[in-house]
């Protein structure tokens, strides 16, 4: 045998004895990395050195720590029938999500029917509308995330309404999706619209529509509830039977004729809508504790950025460093209205009431994110006083102040 082939055989044992063959081959896979030392500390680290210092900024409030008045749960009010409440996110449309809240609230009363319905197909068609106006006015209409509770009315009268699992504008896994971003493009593509003078509303609508449906998806035509198959406006006017013309809004400002119905003053109001009934403030809060009182939900709108809100009591009073409860007129509300200190920025929804101790409160349904931070999430409780120089105006049905209707003129 020559020394080669001696050598490859010594070789071949050798490998052979050490390396033995496995009677399973080893498997592989493929998996997520996970972050390392280099991630989690050396790069974290200096992101952290290299950010912005920035001091994290005070912010005035009363201290209710020690008030031993204040409701302490949702359980202590006589509440009616709501959805439990869900997170707003960034979708900037509160007013939605608080009069959808209230429909819900007020189909179960009128048929004892819980449904739960879809705010996005709001959100579509609002925006929809608001482009078109857009180009209807040449741009000199207000395109934005917010609007009012009566936008529901025009809306559900125009397209009807679905359920909110037929149309829930999340893609598949998503669970607070990026809104902003969607409102972002439209605004963007509505001001080159102005800015190139293109005001095709065809082709305006159809590029409105397809950035909607991009983010949303596309609404439905039609959804099936048990066996039957209803269009959006059979499910409203067929299987709800639910009227939007039953519902009205009430406004107190002292700039406004009272007893009359007026335009809401506000940027919101986009389309001028003149149909709020204007009354004295002692009017405006002896209806809302009457329709509380006798089993009614309704919508508030008004300012939530005041230092008598507390989160982590859940409660919203004005301070005594503000103003004293006995001041509180329609003088009061008004100043606060005219040098922009009271603003319409939000919308809730009334689901209960409590006198405690001499002192009325409303449990108040939230979807802004302000109602998750405390110890009942999605709730706050508003005392009269708030509700008395910060809510600005409320919907209901007609029946709740029909007392109160007769008082203005046809």
């Amino acid at each position: 045998m020559s020394k080669i082939y001696f050598s490859l055989t010594v070789l071949i044992l050798f490998t052979v004895y050490i390396y033995p063959q496995t009677k399973q081959p080893n498997k592989s896979k493929f998996q997520i990395k996970k972050e390392g030392f280099f991630e989690t500390h050396i790069l974290k680290s200096i992101e952290e050195f290299e950010k912005p210092k920035v001091a994290k900024k005070k912010i005035f409030r009363v201290d209710l720590k020690d008030n031993p008045d204040l409701p302490k749960s949702p359980s202590e009010f006589h509440s009616y029938w709501h959805n439990p409440p869900e997170p707003l996110g960034n979708h900037g449309i509160c007013w939605d999500f608080a009069a959808t809240s209230l429909f819900e609230s007020e189909i179960y009363r009128l048929t004892k029917k819980k449904v739960k319905l879809s705010e996005m197909w709001v959100a579509y068609w609002e925006y929809v509308t608001k482009a078109s106006a857009f180009v209807d006015s040449r741009g000199k209409t207000r395109f934005s995330r917010g609007s009012e509770f009566n936008a529901l009315k025009r809306i559900y009268k125009k397209y009807g309404i679905v359920p909110q699992k037929d149309y829930t504008g999340l893609k598949p896994g998503q669970e607070f999706p990026n809104r902003a971003r969607m409102f972002k493009e439209m605004k963007e593509y509505l001001n080159s619209v102005k800015r190139d003078n293109a005001w095709s509303k065809k082709i305006v609508i159809t590029t409105i529509k397809s950035i909607l449906e991009r983010y949303l998806g596309k609404p439905p035509k039609s959804v099936m509830v048990g066996n039957k198959v209803y269009t959006p406006k059979e499910y409203l006017n067929d299987y709800l039977k639910f009227n939007v013309d039953n519902y009205v809004s009430i406004l107190s400002l002292e700039e406004k004729p009272f007893y009359e119905k007026v335009e809401y003053p506000v940027p919101d109001n986009w389309w001028h809508s003149k149909e709020y009934y204007n009354v004295p403030i002692k009017d405006f809060m002896n209806a809302i504790k009457k329709a509380a009182k006798n089993g009614y939900t309704m919508a508030f709108e008004g300012d939530v950025s005041e230092p008598g809100i507390i989160r982590e009591l859940d409660v919203c009073v004005v301070p005594s460093f503000d103003i004293p409860s006995s001041y509180i007129d329609d003088n009061a509300r008004e100043l606060r209205f005219n040098n922009h200190t009271t603003t319409d920025d939000h919308g809730i929804h009334m689901v209960g009431y409590l006198n405690k101790n001499g002192q009325d409160w409303y449990l108040i349904k939230d979807a802004g994110d302000p109602a998750f931070d405390g110890r009942f999430k999605g709730y706050f409780f508003f005392s009269s006083d708030y509700v008395k120089l910060k809510m600005l105006a409320v919907m209901v049905h007609k029946d709740a102040v029909k007392d109160l209707l007769k008082k203005f003129a046809e």
